[in-house]
């Protein structure tokens, strides 16, 4: 079926109602946002309480699974039924979710509770960011996007704070109890706003069979990245058989998607080229970005002795640049009409940053550090809008949701490879130079947190070899994400550069095909 020419002309908004549909977004965003980092200082506390250390990693997988296996379903759905009628019933769950995570009592109760607040948690995040390309211009969403960067910037310095402080006072318990508010307020808010985008249903048969495949299929690559090295061996039968269930469930839908007359991935988003490379790039730029997160604290707790406070601010720089290069990338795009030279700078620019940190010794100065890690953050913060913003424009408006959604579906499966990749460099390094030694098992990098004090009972040579190991680990985890940068630099330059639409200009059904 073709698409109606008169679907592909966006609808022109004032900038009040721009105003009041992007609050609210903001709002849904700083939801999942804060529900993600505000948990985290209080799983410790958690895991006391329910006994729960042996599977504590569930309370973090589930919310994981649900989240991003529902990512592209609810994208179809909305392009389906309209963002409101979507987003709405994700606000409610999610927070009637959180109250569920509030009341649980035990392990089980909680895994379950954060596995449905991931169902609505996925739903805040797809439909905020597509009904945003449902008012707002390309040539003019760089800005907006900035200000979705923003507020997730905002949450993980914030969230930190909230939950350790919470969790300190009153009770785990109350970490969740905080989304009640903040969700009421965003469901009343988006309810509010979405009656202004107008919507024409279209009839469509809902793709059930591809949503249970898609759903087999993340479910086995999330939970090789969540057990691999971890609960199994990463060669061990387990991990390769979820290694090849997901690939055999990749093939299989794309072999299914092509015979649905109305599939829940369409084969034509993956015939457009920019869509393609877009989605690449968001993937690796989350990578990058996941990766930056995971090592930078850590290295400045492992190996510059700070604790988890101290890092935290040192962290921040790294956050600040990003948010403010996202701003600044947002802004480009509008003057140019184009994404790709932002893209591009700022691919090259996270690049040079993580080769720079690779490089960085024991004895290299905080300032030294900041600075390095600042280059990276710039050039994340320049990429993620970027990549957005290409996506939303290649697409036709009826493919809208589930372009965004699928992208986003991509950024969520890169933050998960980044995190993994760079955990697990870490620790083979680190476990290679202890057991050169034979000293394997002997030391735990759990116990390194706070740097040369966690040694003071080891001999001198022990303790060399596990700080040059584990600063060895750092290097290797940089180096090998700027690698995989440098892979998204190429698909950039592939790219065709298709100009950023305006106001009231139609939207071309085959660009980049």
């Amino acid at each position: 079926m073709d698409a109606d020419p008169q679907e592909d002309v966006m609808p022109v908004f004032t900038h009040r109602e721009i105003r009041r549909v992007v609050l609210g977004i903001l709002l849904c965003i700083l939801l999942a946002a804060l529900d993600i980092t505000v948990v985290v200082p209080a799983v410790p506390a958690i895991a006391a309480d329910l006994n729960a250390f042996g599977h504590l990693s569930w309370i973090v997988t589930a919310y994981l699974l649900t989240s991003t296996a529902a990512t592209p379903i609810y994208g179809k759905l909305s392009d389906i039924y309209g963002r409101r009628a979507i987003l709405i019933p994700s606000i409610a769950l999610f927070v009637v979710a959180s109250a569920a995570c509030a009341l649980s009592q035990t392990l089980f109760q909680l895994i379950l509770a954060r596995a449905l607040q991931g169902l609505g948690g996925a739903g805040l995040m797809s439909m905020a960011q597509a009904a945003i390309a449902d008012v707002v211009a390309p040539r003019e969403r760089g800005r907006y996007q900035a200000y979705t960067t923003t507020t997730w910037a905002f949450a993980s310095i914030v969230g930190p704070i909230i939950g350790g402080y919470v969790t300190d006072v009153l009770s785990w318990h109350w970490v969740f109890w905080i989304n009640l508010p903040l969700g009421i307020t965003a469901l009343w808010l988006s309810n509010r706003a979405l009656k202004l985008v107008p919507f024409r249903r279209r009839p469509a048969k809902i793709d059930y069979g591809g949503a249970a495949i898609l759903v087999a299929g993340v479910t086995s690559w999330l939970l090789l990245l969540t057990w691999g090295g971890t609960e199994y061996p990463w060669f061990s039968p387990e991990i390769i058989g979820l290694f090849v269930a997901g690939v055999g469930l990749i093939v299989l839908l794309a072999l299914y998607e092509q015979r649905q007359p109305d599939p829940l991935l369409p084969p034509r988003l993956f015939r457009n080229q920019v869509f393609v490379c877009g989605s690449l790039i968001s993937f690796f730029a989350s990578l990058g970005m996941f990766s930056c997160i995971f090592l930078l604290p850590l290295f400045f707790q492992l190996i510059r002795g700070a604790d988890a406070s101290g890092s935290g601010q040192m962290v921040m720089p790294y956050l600040a640049i990003s948010t403010f290069t996202s701003y600044l990338a947002g802004m480009w795009m509008r003057r140019l009409g184009r994404a790709r030279l932002p893209l591009l700078a700022g691919l090259i620019s996270s690049a040079i940053g993580l080769f720079l940190l690779a490089l960085i010794g024991p004895h290299s100065s905080l300032a030294v550090d900041i600075l390095y890690s600042g280059i990276a953050g710039a050039g994340i913060g320049t990429v993620m809008p970027g990549s957005m913003v290409s996506v939303q424009n290649a697409a036709e408006r009826r493919d809208v949701g589930v372009a965004t959604a699928t992208m986003l579906f991509l950024r969520s499966l890169g933050g998960a490879f980044g995190s993994t990749i760079s955990g697990a460099l870490i620790s083979t390094s680190f476990s290679a130079a202890l057991a050169g030694e034979g000293l394997s098992g002997k030391i735990d990098l759990g116990s390194m947190r706070g740097g040369s004090d966690a040694f003071a009972n080891l001999p001198a040579s022990a303790r060399s070899i596990a700080e040059s190991g584990l600063l060895q680990g750092f290097h290797n985890a940089f180096a090998v994400t700027g690698v995989l940068l440098c892979i998204s630099i190429a698909i950039a330059w592939l790219m065709h550069d298709v100009p950023l639409r305006g106001v009231g200009e139609p939207m071309p059904g085959g660009a980049g095909h």
